[in-house]
């Protein structure tokens, strides 16, 4: 008996072993990419862009295939990820934005707990008091000497360390370029491919590339220095980048998110989930994870879902750690162009998405959508050459052209048929019961939280942490 007591102990897991300080509390590392659409790595499947070190990680861990952000720009997706609050009611839902006062953060939470909480990298965030991470920064850049003080400071106290990444966000002038022939790219079909488009393409999976090199200094400070088996670790690829149906939409390519998270002992290794959850669940997973009860949680903010001040987010331990396959039936989004260079002075959008529809509201139809993507003050060669091939009679380029400056007040996507979202459904009656489902239970999520729509759009201002001017061309 005492033979086989001995070899037990020997062979369980690191992170659950008694003789382990904070055995019951893993760390935890959350690598954040900046504007990286969720399936250009290797392991999501574009064959393309070169990423060893992401794709060792999802063959260590579980790789989901349907994470959504809420938002699909920067400031409204982090503070989402922070808070475990959705946009509109945390108030972090325009371009450069900052949560309500007294809003409680993934700092406040594990300290509480006994936990330090570190951040490298951009912050994008607001006001300071709600994220009061310790600074790993440098010129608000990674720093891995800090990263890898930070990590080796005290065995005695688990850590959470945010690493922000400024990569693969434009202008795309990072990494070596010469790894990637731009006339072998395969160009999704959601791109005009056009030499242009084929440049703009090798210069953002370049910056991929450099950005895998960051993740990949990352693991080596985790697994290097001992903490491999008693921390969660995850990526996780931001909003989609900012091509035309990627940032700044409601579509897949902006909402749908990457990510991967690796617990030894615990996770399956090389597994891949179905489930559909949103960055609001990762909080209160996290927080589960380390033994705290997640509805319990005051996130200073009124107005949950069950009443009260809870996350709006749900956790999925049970996805890590049992496989299971279901969470949520419905995912959202809520895009706002206030504080956009160049954005349209009042164009909501508002999205719900199940595993097979996707309906998304454009309230303000009848003004013209656009950016800077679009606008002569942005870079993005590649639009100039799609309108000159539309009115040199490109149906694809005009096709994309055209619906993304121009929408119609409702969309309605078969996604087992039509993933891409090209044919437009709200107008077929034989949809007409999934579309009245599905517009009632975005009314339902947007009364929640306090969404008005336009009036919520006409309102952002406030909300802004840069005054930057808007675009008046459309009010």
């Amino acid at each position: 008996m005492r033979c086989l007591i001995v070899f037990f102990l020997l062979f369980l897991p690191t992170a659950l072993r008694a003789d382990q300080p904070n055995a019951d509390k893993p760390n935890v590392v959350i690598v954040l990419a900046d504007d990286q659409t969720w399936n250009d790595s290797g392991c999501y499947g574009n064959r393309d862009v070169k990423t060893p070190n992401i794709d060792q990680l999802a063959a260590a861990g579980m790789r989901f295939t349907r994470c959504f952000t809420a938002t699909a720009m920067c400031a409204p997706t982090r503070q989402q990820l922070y808070t475990g609050v959705f946009p509109i009611r945390n108030g972090a839902y325009p371009n450069h934005s900052k949560v309500k006062v007294g809003t409680r953060s993934i700092v406040h939470h594990f300290r509480q707990i006994g936990y330090r909480v570190g951040l490298s990298g951009k912050k994008h965030f607001g006001p300071e008091e709600s994220f009061p991470f310790e600074n790993l920064t440098t010129n608000g850049d990674l720093n891995l000497p800090k990263i890898q003080e930070f990590v080796k400071r005290d065995d005695s106290q688990p850590f959470v360390l945010v690493v922000t990444s400024h990569s693969p966000h434009l202008p795309w002038s990072e990494g070596d370029t010469t790894k990637y022939d731009a006339e072998k790219l395969t160009v999704p079909s959601y791109l005009v491919d056009l030499p242009e488009t084929r440049e703009a393409l090798t210069n953002y999976y370049a910056e991929i590339t450099d950005f895998d090199r960051e993740v990949g200094g990352v693991m080596k400070a985790i697994d290097d220095n001992g903490y491999r088996d008693e921390t969660i670790f995850i990526y996780t690829s931001e909003q989609g980048a900012q091509f035309p149906h990627g940032k700044w939409t409601c579509y897949d390519n902006g909402l749908r998110t990457a990510l991967i998270v690796r617990w030894p002992g615990h996770i399956k290794p090389g597994s891949v989930s179905s489930a559909m959850v949103q960055y609001v669940d990762i909080l209160p997973t996290l927080l589960d994870a380390a033994g705290v009860e997640s509805t319990t949680i005051d996130t200073g903010l009124p107005g949950a879902p069950k009443g009260g001040s809870g996350f709006d987010g749900s956790s999925f331990l049970p996805v890590l750690l049992e496989g299971n396959e279901s969470h949520r039936d419905y995912v959202y989004g809520a895009h706002t162009t206030r504080g956009i260079i160049d954005g349209t002075w009042i164009y909501p959008i508002r999205s719900v998405r199940s595993r097979k529809f996707k309906l998304i509201w454009n309230p303000n139809h009848k003004a013209k959508f656009q950016n800077v993507l679009t606008t002569t003050k942005g870079k993005s060669d590649y639009w100039t050459a799609w309108k000159k091939a539309a009115e040199a009679g490109d149906e694809h380029a005009r096709k994309l052209v055209d619906i993304y400056e121009s929408r119609p007040e409702y969309e309605f996507y078969d996604l087992e048929t039509d993933p891409d979202e090209s044919h437009n459904l709200a107008d077929n009656p034989a949809y007409s019961k999934p579309i009245q489902k599905m517009k009632a239970e975005l009314s339902t999520w947007m009364e929640q939280q306090g969404d008005e729509g336009i009036a919520t759009e006409d309102a952002a201002k406030p909300h802004r942490t840069q005054k930057r001017p808007d675009s008046q061309n459309a009010r």
